[in-house]
């Protein structure tokens, strides 16, 4: 039956509306950034390195102010859910196979916290890394060098945590393409096709002036930091 109503939706064209413009844009620039940091980071140049890098620390100041104003589905609350939900979506997956959810399923919210954090570590870290060379952080000078070796150090395994998680991340989107789902449309388009618009509470729709305003800021602390 839920696969008949999936069909069904999709050849309607109707769907939920999920993921406000302000998150998908924020997803897609965030891919480029973290791609361009990692590859930069092994290849070079360093000076195009440290501008990626500054540009995921405005995307990640943003994304987490956007966890608590933006739209229903992009806000934390109503994608981490306790060790019980976790384990009965879990359960439930592993009897009754990939069903359609609005937002994060219960796993994957979790993985976005997990991705987030790691993020997070390894840019912190990197604004005082050094390579004993020619290049370092932003704010290396401002701690000794003893500590800025330090953070160097967990600059890069920060790194490794950063490349374990999204292997995981793509793992899990293949996964959940494979058996039908429509994940990497919705991200595009903003509309899930698994699941028919009257099922959906509304209020996921985030304010565009907002976000701007929160992009704004973002982009004032990464600029005020990389000129430190």
């Amino acid at each position: 039956m839920a696969d008949r109503e999936t069909e069904n939706t999709r050849e309607t064209g109707a769907g939920a509306y999920v993921w406000d413009l302000p998150t998908r844009l924020f997803h897609w620039s965030f891919l480029a950034a973290v791609a361009t940091s990692l590859f930069t980071a092994e290849f070079g140049p360093m000076d195009i390195h440290l501008i990626s890098g500054h540009v995921v620390l405005a995307l990640l100041v943003f994304r987490i102010a956007w966890g608590f104003a933006g739209g229903r589905h992009a806000r934390f609350a109503s994608f981490i859910k306790g060790p019980a939900k976790v384990m009965g979506y879990a359960r439930k997956t592993m009897s009754d196979g990939v069903s359609a959810h609005l937002g994060h399923n219960p796993m994957g919210g979790w993985s976005v916290v997990a991705m987030l954090a790691a993020l997070v570590t390894q840019v912190a870290s990197g604004l005082y890394a050094n390579d004993d060379i020619l290049t370092e952080g932003p704010l290396a000078g401002t701690v000794s060098k003893s500590t800025s070796d330090l953070l160097t150090e967990v600059h890069e395994i920060s790194g490794n945590v950063v490349y374990a998680l999204i292997a995981l991340h793509l793992a899990a989107v293949f996964y959940y393409t494979f058996k039908g789902q429509g994940i990497i449309g919705t991200m595009i388009t903003g509309r899930s096709l698994d699941i028919d618009a009257a099922g959906a509470e509304g209020g996921a729709e985030g304010s565009l002036s907002r976000a701007i305003m929160i992009a704004a800021v973002a982009a004032g602390i990464a600029y005020a930091v990389m000129n430190y």
